[in-house]
């Protein structure tokens, strides 16, 4: 087997975490530390190896002539001057290698499961005890797994047992997929659903975050676009991103959820050529709900941050001489996990990004992949790549679907024939590239994304609890243009978030029990397009970077009116806000360009936009690709415009909407 970097290469990882730690006391040593970064690309594998090993080229480069041979403190002057504190775009991405450094450092896990990690030296380090060694009262969700949820292993194929036709091929497992595959089982078909990544039920999953994120997320995590501004998280396995996301369940301009100066995001489809029905969206989005047992969380399971988010808001509010900060809304999120207030609510043990271990989140691995499979016949194929559609002519001149080809396990080739249609739901990215590979014109445009960067706040001693003890996130402020959401993380996630150079990220990590964060969330509409099988992204510097500079200092503000004593905005630079500070100018001056703040999404959407007009759109207004008979796409890249908000239930609405209504194939 190839190692996953040379010897050089392991001698400047070395090196450059002895820089990054300089100041700090280390829990493991240095060595851990790379031996952590080459397991997790090892893992991850692929293209991604690759630009990790082209990066890590070129940041030796960056840093000058014999890197790993020079004394400690000339590295670290090194890497300050031209990695944190550099204009040059590239060297500013090359800076992004602190966050896999410090993520590898506290995402440190010893051989076996949590009774192995019982004595973590990296989590004493930081006070952080995993969920089997907490403490929970009478009023507490005991952390113990559900059973009888998951999909039967007996409906997993592989390729010895797969056939060689099937009426309707889905591919994805995700959230658009899993919903149109019940669906159209449910109508008689022989449904075969097509998973690039693994099948990980609940109890495979386990809080080795840095085994799940490998195994469990497209590109172990990092998946940048093009310019390496913004990393997309999308899941890679069956359920697709509903086995990590949190779950946040969230419909568009719903009255009381929504900010009632937002932007009416159906009104808006129907004057760029999509107008669909809102009364029978709508009956979808409760379809979902009802399936998903999708309601408004437990306050419990937010019992720190979530109230820090709220409490917060209301005193900035009250102080604000804005009358749109006065009609914001906040509030507990929605969410299908539990549901809230059974025997099987959600634990909020912390760890939803990586997988709910104990059967208590409600995804599509969870209901609807399983029912589809146990009542009505469908199949699920993981670890196999859909590489294209095969076409034939239909009566009518039009392109009819007659087969895929897909790539197994092993690489082989194989067709298997469609003699229904197609449902194409693997989510924007990869099913813009899956219909140009199949000779669809017009793939990958106008891609939105839901912009993400949070701020952390310290708290004084003994205030505000433990916010790694809760839901990873559970309140939410609409304030009309974006949102704000209360979020935290298992230790390998929030180092990885958590800004800050040196000595300052780990006292700031040593703080974990005492600071609270949160992120902002703001739609950037249409600035995106698919190219070379990449996102290619870029915030419009008239428009979306005010936006993000006002975002920013108004949660900066409002944690300070929550008591905060200090804030950290995810910036480049690793800066320090405290509350004497003109808050507004700080942003104005740190955020000049997009490279200067950590950004991120998990809401990929269009690329494959609806419209009645082919010259305008890759579907219809039924989501059946133009220009053919039987292909149909059911997930958020079929999306006109940015929605906004969390992207999965309207994800699922539309999958409900195109494939529930009436046969999609008749």
């Amino acid at each position: 087997m190839t190692a996953t970097f040379s010897p050089g290469q392991l001698k400047f990882l070395k090196a450059l975490t002895e820089a990054l730690f300089d100041g700090a006391a280390m829990a493991i040593t240095p060595d851990q530390v790379v031996a952590n970064i080459a397991e997790l690309f090892g893992k991850v594998g692929g293209t991604k190896l690759d630009e990790m090993r082209v990066s890590l080229i070129a940041t030796e480069i960056a840093l000058g002539p014999l890197f790993a041979e020079v004394d400690v403190a000339a590295r670290v002057e090194r890497i300050a001057d031209r990695l944190r504190d550099s204009r040059i775009d590239l060297f500013q991405d090359m800076g992004r290698l602190r966050g896999i450094v410090y993520a590898c450092y506290y995402g440190h896990w010893l051989p076996g499961d949590q009774d192995a990690n019982v004595a973590n030296p990296v989590h004493r380090q930081i006070g952080f005890a995993l969920p089997r060694f907490r403490a929970r009262g009478p009023g507490d969700v005991p952390i113990t797994p559900v059973q009888g949820r998951e999909i039967d292993p007996a409906h997993i194929l592989t390729a010895d047992s797969l056939d060689d036709e099937y009426d309707v091929i889905v591919v994805g497992s995700g959230a658009g997929g899993a919903v149109a595959g019940y669906n159209i089982a449910a109508q008689g078909y022989r449904v075969l659903i097509v998973e690039a990544g693994p099948f990980y039920p609940s109890h495979a999953i386990t809080h080795h975050e840095l085994d799940m994120i490998a195994n469990l997320y497209k590109h172990g995590a990092v998946q940048t676009t093009t310019n390496r501004d913004f990393v997309v998280f999308q899941g890679r396995c069956v359920g697709g991103s509903s086995t990590i996301n949190n779950g946040i369940c969230l419909r568009v301009n719903e009255p009381g959820r929504t900010h009632p100066d937002a932007e009416d995001v159906l009104a808006k489809w129907a004057t760029i050529g999509a107008p669909i029905d809102p009364a029978a969206f709508h009956a979808s989005y409760d379809a979902v709900q009802a399936m998903l047992g999708i309601a408004r969380i437990e306050s419990r399971s937010g019992r720190h941050n979530g109230p820090h988010l709220i409490n917060g808001w209301r005193a900035y509010a009250n102080a604000s001489s804005d009358p749109k900060d006065k009609r914001a809304i906040a509030d507990w999120f929605d969410k299908n996990f539990g549901p809230p207030n059974t025997p099987n609510a959600c634990a909020y043990c912390g760890y939803c990004n990586s997988g709910c271990a104990y059967g208590r989140r409600m995804g599509v691995a969870q209901t609807y992949l399983p029912q589809a499979c146990r009542d009505h016949g469908a199949r699920i194929l993981p670890r196999t790549k859909v590489q294209q559609i095969l076409w034939q002519t239909a009566i009518d001149g039009r392109r009819e679907a007659e087969a895929v080809r897909l790539v197994l396990p092993d690489g082989a080739n194989r067709l298997v024939r469609a003699r229904v249609g197609v449902v194409v739901a693997a989510g924007t990215i990869a099913s813009s590239k899956l219909l140009a590979r199949s000779d669809i014109d017009g793939t990958g445009y106008q891609v939105s994304l839901n912009v993400a960067s949070p701020v952390v706040a310290l708290m004084p001693p003994g205030v505000g609890g433990d916010a790694w003890d809760e839901d990873q996130m559970s309140s939410y402020v609409d304030c009309g243009d974006f949102l704000l959401e209360s979020h935290f993380q298992p230790p390998m996630s929030m180092a990885s978030l958590m800004p800050g150079w040196f000595a300052d990220h780990a006292d700031r990590m040593k703080n974990y029990g005492r600071v609270h964060s949160a992120g902002i969330l703001f739609p950037a509409d249409r600035r995106g397009q698919i190219v070379d099988g990449k996102l290619r992204f870029r915030l419009d510097s008239t428009d979306d970077l005010p936006l993000l500079r006002r975002a920013m200092a108004t949660l900066t503000k409002v944690h300070f009116a929550a008591g905060a004593i200090e804030c950290y905005p995810a910036l480049a630079k690793g800066q320090t806000v405290t509350p004497d500070m003109d808050i507004d100018a700080f942003f104005e001056a740190a955020i000049r360009e997009q490279d200067d703040v950590t950004l991120s999404s998990s809401h990929p959407h269009g690329g494959n936009a609806m419209n009645e007009d082919s010259q305008h759109g890759v579907v219809d207004l039924d989501c059946r690709v133009h220009g053919t008979t039987n292909v149909l796409v059911t997930d958020a890249s079929v999306f006109p415009s940015c929605i906004r908000v969390n992207a999965q239930w309207t994800t699922m609405a539309m999958a409900h909407y195109a494939t529930a209504r009436g046969d999609p194939f008749r």
